[in-house]
C-alpha cells in the first residue's frame, strides 16, 4: 500500500503519514497533493513541507517506466 511521510518544514509535531491503495502523489509551485481513486485525500502549502518521503515497501510494485 503507497505510504508517504510529509515533513512540516519548521516543526517535527506537524509530521504527516498518509496511506492509500489508490494514493498518487502530486507536486506543484504551491502545493503537494496526493490523491486517491475519489479525489484529493491531503494538499499542503509546499511552503510548510520541508520532504514528502515514500515510506512503505515498493517490492510488490512495478518499477517506474525509464524514458530513452
Amino acid at each position: 500500500m503507497p505510504a508517504y511521510l510529509i515533513t512540516h518544514a519548521e516543526s517535527r509535531r506537524g509530521d504527516i503519514l498518509v496511506e492509500d491503495d489508490d494514493l498518487v502523489l502530486s507536486l506543484t509551485e504551491q502545493w503537494a497533493r496526493l490523491s486517491d481513486a475519489t479525489g484529493i485525500v491531503l494538499a499542503v502549502p509546499i511552503t510548510q513541507v520541508a520532504s514528502v518521503m515514500r515510506v512503505d515497501d515498493q517490492k510488490d510494485h512495478e518499477p517506474a517506466p525509464q524514458e530513452g
